[in-house]
């Protein structure tokens, strides 16, 4: 009898502290690729979708870039958040972040692409005829830490060609996917780029605006957006969370609701899938390096010689 009513205890502390675990709400990060007036109608609905199958309150976490919400990941302020890769690869070193699944998209793909983006009218078609004049264009980047908006165009479209678009434009700037769409309608820049799910939620809201668009180029298809939560999590939401993800767009009323973020489904991910925009942000370091006149002849043998290592690495961490 004693040794029943000591399991029962035990037991009992054990479930105590199991629920003591359990955070009572959960903060997810957003990253800032357009106006938070804009995001919030489409996520709210997810949002509150979430909290029910998770059984707590599921608050949006929004910053004004997407720095602000991998450091409010690294400090707990947010656990579970939508990055891009790039990003997501800083919430990872960082922030002690772990992917845990991707996004699909409408048409079935868990990828995207990267687009630069001029006025209809600008007489200026492919993304020739922007280099070409590139000393009388104004040029708008996205984040720094943005995949689509940053990365992938600094890479294919200037390390690759040896350009350094700092230098190479009359003006170069950075902002969100959405402003930089709104600063080509508007002619303050002359080009810029965005992500192409970006533009179809803008596509969707206002067709009239984007019909002034021409997409000047598009790159290779990008491994989709993570889900990325803190490793510390317990593991009990850790599994709600997952199951609520990858089971999440199979009823009409949750089609409806994915359908506004752009995406039809959630697939299961780890981090293996950032190697490809780890190898990526190399490949364009090793080429701004062999196009850095500045370097002296050992200095940039030295560098290059620790980004082969570097890649080296992934390339056998892949291979595994």
């Amino acid at each position: 009898m004693f040794r029943n009513l000591a399991i029962a205890a035990l037991a009992f502390a054990a479930g105590i502290a199991h629920a003591a675990d359990e955070p009572k709400a959960l903060n997810f990060g957003i990253i800032s690729t357009e106006s938070q007036a804009n995001l919030r109608p489409s996520w709210d609905p997810f949002l509150a979708d979430m909290a029910k199958a998770v059984g707590v309150p599921v608050n949006a976490f929004f910053a004004s870039d997407y720095s602000g919400v991998i450091e409010a990941q690294r400090f707990k302020k947010v656990d579970i958040a939508w990055y891009g890769n790039k990003s997501a690869i800083s919430a990872v070193d960082r922030a002690d972040g772990e992917v845990f699944c991707q996004v699909v998209n409408l048409e079935g793909q868990a990828g995207y692409w990267s687009y630069i983006v001029v006025h209809k009218d600008s007489g200026l078609k492919t993304v020739d005829d922007i280099l070409g004049r590139a000393k009388d264009l104004t040029f708008s980047m996205g984040d720094p830490q943005s995949t689509s908006g940053t990365l992938v165009p600094g890479y294919y479209v200037f390390a690759q060609r040896g350009i350094d678009a700092k230098t190479a434009f009359k003006r170069l700037t950075n902002a969100k996917h959405e402003a930089n769409a709104l600063a080509v309608l508007n002619r303050q820049v002359d080009a810029a780029t965005m992500a192409s799910d970006v533009y179809d939620r803008m596509n969707s809201r206002e067709p009239e605006k984007v019909a002034q668009l021409h997409v000047a180029w598009k790159s290779p298809l990008l491994p989709s957006d993570p889900m990325v939560w803190r490793k510390d999590l317990p593991e009990g939401m850790k599994a709600k969370l997952k199951d609520f993800f990858v089971g999440y767009g199979k009823t009409p009323e949750q089609k409806a609701v994915i359908e506004k973020l752009k995406w039809s489904a959630f697939r299961a991910s780890d981090n293996s899938q950032l190697i490809p925009i780890r190898e990526l942000e190399l490949a364009k370091k090793r080429a701004e390096a062999q196009a850095d006149d500045k370097l002296a002849a050992d200095e940039k043998a030295k560098k290059i010689a620790e980004i082969d290592a570097q890649l080296g690495e992934l390339r056998k961490a892949v291979a595994k």
